[in-house]
């Protein structure tokens, strides 16, 4: 008895283990040592992206020598397809190589990628020497060589990919969740993950973008590739100290085994109280059972054990067929995702809001007064202060406002805000950044430059200094919005599918890119007459475009009412005590 409750002591209590598979001792493994490595690894990570993706249009246009519009929608597509990648990465991760794995797999092909591409822009793309800046075009390509650059671009998209929503997981599963202290660790994680994130695409955005824009492509490029090789260095150095959660069977056979054998009982009445429903015995260590709840009713018919499931259980011998009848446990798994969804919908809208940063606003920095003296302020270079909020108010949070919030909430004793209040203050504050981009619109009009007789001036005396509020308004909103999800998702998705609920909040920015174009396409369509160019013409002087962000704020507005009924109606995961625990109270009794 005695040398079991030590193992329970100084082993983790969530049923992580080392690399070996052994239960993780809890001074060995773990903790903020490798919670650092995996940090810095996503700082370098995103270092490594953004430096291609920040200027991808640019090498398009310069060097591939596209048109604009071919050249939009082809970075629109491969945007797209990094998100499609994180789908694949989270479903090898959950169901067959785990976290570790699946994160060294696809940061070796990120790298490849990164090399790749350096290797062929200078050897083979630069083509002659001196190219690829705004005056001097490269001459155009071969298939071979375009096949090349595509398939670098597209390796430098699955590894990224592939990795991201599983990094942020395997992060947070180096702190154990059942102890109180590391469980703290683990909340602050998030914020700090996003941080690094943050920090790691500001390099990008300035340093490695001036080189870029200056026609450095293999500087910049080769500067990702050896951040992206650091990163990746990094992140195995820290191999023997890492917790691990091993992939036990798909989490996919078990949501469809209990939507077939719900389908399979469709005729039994689930409405009355007297239920005979199945809960396995069969326990992992550190795993709980999920206690029953009477939402989604129609599901527990597949719990319901019957004379059929029984006799089906002797002629098999001792197991029932896990495709008629499912524990309590993995129905609530499948009701876990239901009740996600509906949140993750209305995160979509949010991230409409999100991705003006980096097209309206900087569409509108463009047309604002960019010089101070003789030095000019690329557009683009004003998202420095929303990276520079979201570090600004990760720390007010965590420091300041987290302790503040705990004091007075008299409900929970030592609980701060809740994940989805946090989501709603996020939508709140996305509300007023919209509001003051229409303002700064406003006055921006009212500044405008008059029109010349040679030239069509599109621009205004009103400084670009003016869209601060509006970009530190949207990082101060990613800090509640997007950090929180991280959270949300990471604690009330069922264990298997961790990775998963980290990609759907990847696929929210995703969606929020496309809804984006759709509604810019609707409004033009019906904003643009014979007489009236539209409110988002070529020449913004001759448009409203505070008429779209004030449109933004108001469908952001209807989304957060919708999004408060929808955290009312949601109800939090209640499980037992972990097997670990039950183990302990049994021999303490």
């Amino acid at each position: 008895m005695d040398q079991k409750v030590r193992q329970f002591e100084v082993c983790t209590q969530d049923g992580s283990v080392d690399r070996h598979g052994n239960p993780a001792i809890r001074a060995n493994t773990g903790k903020w040592l490798t919670a650092i490595l995996i940090l810095v690894n996503q700082g370098l990570a995103t270092l490594a992206f953004f430096g291609v993706g920040v200027n991808l249009v640019l090498f398009l246009t310069r060097v591939m020598g596209q048109d604009n519009a071919e050249a939009a929608n082809n970075v629109s597509k491969w945007t797209g397809t990094v998100y499609i990648f994180s789908l694949l990465g989270a479903f090898l991760s959950d169901s067959y190589w785990g976290r570790y794995k699946t994160c060294a797999i696809f940061q070796a092909s990120f790298v490849a990628g990164l090399m790749m591409l350096s290797l062929s822009t200078g050897a083979l793309l630069l083509e002659p020497s001196g190219c690829g800046v705004e005056d001097s075009p490269c001459k155009p390509h071969s298939t071979f060589k375009t096949v090349l650059f595509y398939l670098s671009v597209y390796l430098i998209a699955l590894g990224y990919g592939g990795y991201q929503p599983n990094i942020a997981t395997f992060g947070a599963d180096q702190f154990d969740a059942e102890d109180s202290v590391e469980g703290h660790s683990k909340i602050a994680f998030f914020s700090y993950f996003y941080l690094a994130l943050n920090l790691g695409s500001l390099f990008s955005n300035t340093v490695l973008g001036y080189f870029e824009d200056q026609g450095e492509w293999p500087l910049g490029f080769w500067a990702s590739a050896g951040s992206a090789f650091a990163g990746l260095v990094l992140f195995l150095i820290g191999t023997p100290k890492y917790r691990h959660f091993t992939p036990r069977e798909s989490p996919w056979s078990r949501f469809c085994q209990v939507l077939v054998a719900a389908t399979r009982k469709a005729k039994i009445d689930v409405h009355h109280e007297e239920l005979n429903l199945y809960d396995s015995e069969t326990q992992y260590t550190g795993d709980k059972k999920i206690l029953h709840t009477k939402g989604f009713r129609f599901l527990d018919r597949a719990a319901i054990v019957t004379p059929d499931d029984e006799a089906e259980k002797v002629e098999s011998g001792s197991k029932y067929d896990p495709w008629r009848l499912c524990s309590v446990t993995q129905v609530e798994e499948v009701k876990c995702v239901l009740r996600l969804l509906p949140i993750w919908l209305c995160t979509i809208l949010y991230s409409v809001v999100f991705t003006q940063m980096a097209s309206l606003f900087v569409v509108q920095g463009a047309a604002m007064k960019t010089n101070i003296k003789n030095f000019r302020i690329p557009a683009s270079s004003m998202s420095s202060f929303d990276i520079l909020s979201v570090a600004f108010f990760i720390f007010a949070y965590r420091r300041f406002l987290d302790p503040l919030f705990a004091r007075l909430n008299k409900t929970e004793r030592n609980k701060g805000l809740t994940e989805l209040q946090r989501m709603g203050i996020g939508l709140v504050i996305a509300i007023m950044a919209m509001i003051s981009a229409g303002i700064v619109e406003i006055h921006r009009l009212k500044n405008k430059e008059p029109e010349s007789a040679t030239s069509i001036s599109s621009s205004s005396t009103l400084s670009i200094f003016w869209q601060v509020p509006q970009y530190m308004l949207i990082g101060a909103s990613e800090v509640f919005m997007y950090v929180g999800q991280l959270e949300f998702f990471n604690s009330q998705a069922p264990t298997g599918l961790k990775s998963f609920a980290s990609a759907l909040c990847m696929a929210s920015i995703s969606l929020g890119n496309y809804v984006s174009s759709l509604l810019v396409s609707i409004v033009m369509k019906i904003s643009t007459t014979d007489d009236v160019p539209g409110w988002i013409p070529e020449n913004l002087n001759k448009g409203h475009l505070e008429r779209f962000y004030f449109l933004l704020a108001g469908l952001t507005a209807a989304d957060f009412v919708v999004y408060l009924i929808c955290a009312k109606w949601y109800k939090y995961i209640k499980s037992e005590a972990s097997f670990s625990e039950s183990v302990t109270e049994e021999e303490e009794v």
